[in-house]
């Protein structure tokens, strides 16, 4: 057991320094994410650390496109594609709970809640990176009216398809890594994989259905949610210059004037509550299915 910490401290060591200097992640996210990482492969095993490490890396990776347009859509928003703590256990930290609780008490539904946690996670993250490259205007979730681009609360198709694409990459992990995790060699995990594309109808292919369906399902519905919030109950703020909803106290080097929501609802709690929905969905499919 003391080899798997060790194994762990050193690939979450690797891999948040490399995005600390990717600029990635701030010092207190690099910091962070190794305390994350570590837990998730010494509390756990492949499946909890590689579905982790393959949201952080796409995200990461997604984040640095066009990233000139987006950096105009970052000053109405509360936190940068450049991570922080707070950012990087809003997105893992449910995850990480979830892990210790399965290294106390083993049981399938910890790792429902995991992959619904991940999920979302990834899809509100892609629907953020691909849907600023929209060339359309998002629309309200509510109200289905056009907004500016990156106003909380605004959907695209071409965001909403990134969302369940993440979500569905998400289930599809899950479904190679409980595999590998419960002894599957390379060898193995290609003949299952070629299964699938043969569509044989084997206990392996059905539960590969089944994970693309959790979190295919979750995760879509927790990026659904989140912009819900978005668009009605988080904090947001109106820029007395250029008249944008933002979630910013200062825009356009101008203080901001309160417009509407909950005052402690910031974009950190709204993904956090997401994240809990699309975790209980999890659960919910997982034992139905």
């Amino acid at each position: 057991m003391m080899a798997d910490w060790i194994i762990g401290a050193l690939c979450a060591l690797l891999v948040s320094v490399a995005a600390y200097r990717k600029q990635s992640l701030s010092m207190s996210g690099m910091v962070a994410a190794f305390v994350m990482g570590t837990v998730y492969y010494g509390a756990g095993d492949v499946f909890w650390f590689g579905i982790l490490l393959l949201f952080f890396v796409t995200s990461s990776l997604f984040s640095k496109l066009r990233g000139d347009r987006k950096r105009e859509l970052e000053k109405s928003y509360a936190k940068s594609s450049r991570r922080d703590a707070v950012q990087v256990f809003a997105n893992g930290g449910l995850g990480m709970l979830a892990c210790i609780g399965h290294a106390v008490w083993p049981h399938s539904a910890w790792s429902y809640l995991f992959v619904g946690f991940m999920a979302a996670a990834t899809a509100d993250t892609w629907a953020t990176e691909w849907g600023g490259l929209s060339k359309r205007p998002p629309r309200s979730v509510l109200t289905w009216k056009q907004l500016p681009a990156g106003t909380s609360g605004g959907v695209s198709w071409l965001g909403s398809l990134a969302a369940l694409a993440g979500s569905v990459m998400i289930g599809g992990a899950a479904w190679i890594l409980s595999l590998w995790s419960h002894g599957a060699n390379l060898k193995d995990l290609f003949e299952q994989v070629l299964g699938l594309i043969q569509f044989n109808k084997s206990s392996e292919t059905l539960l590969f259905w089944k994970w693309i369906l959790i979190g295919g399902l979750s995760g879509f519905a927790g990026a659904f949610i989140d912009s819900l919030l978005g668009a009605s109950l988080q904090k947001m703020h109106r820029c007395t210059v250029c008249g944008k909803s933002v979630e910013v106290t200062v825009h356009c080097e101008r203080p901001t004037k309160p417009e509407r929501g909950i005052r402690w609802m910031n974009n950190d709690v709204v993904n956090l509550l997401s994240l809990l929905a699309a975790g209980a969905i999890a659960w919910g499919l997982g034992v139905l299915l």
